[in-house]
């Protein structure tokens, strides 16, 4: 019977933080649209490039190298996190995790020589 009770207790758990979850920011943007003064005009309604008059359509095809440079700055990024446990917990681990993230490196640097010959980090 207390095994049953704690396995409800920890959907319960689940169920609250899911409500809050849900909950917080709904409440959030309710009071924020309720509590924002709105005066609109036409003036806010156009587009702002700097301080300046626009002076052409405000949807501007970028070059796609843009993108795939912004993503894997992000692939990267998020990747290099990944030795920050490893780095911490490094003592108890061994020499198999220290192959382990060797060869996790390696292949991220095969990643970046590749981007690099297929020249995908040439910025223009």
């Amino acid at each position: 019977m207390e095994l049953l009770n704690v396995y409800q207790n920890n959907y319960l758990i689940v169920f609250v933080f899911l409500c809050l979850g849900i909950l917080l920011p709904v409440v959030a943007l309710t009071l924020g649209k309720l509590l924002r003064p709105f005066k609109p005009s036409a003036e806010k309604y156009t587009t702002y490039e700097s301080g300046i008059d626009p002076f052409h359509d405000s949807r501007v095809q970028f070059n796609v190298r843009y993108y795939i440079f912004a993503l894997m700055f992000v692939i990267f990024d998020v990747e290099t996190v990944f030795l920050y446990p490893w780095a911490v917990a490094y003592d108890k681990l061994g020499v198999f995790a220290l192959i382990e993230m060797a060869l996790f490196v390696i292949m991220l640097l095969i990643g970046l020589v590749y981007a690099w010959k297929k020249k995908v980090l040439r910025w223009i």
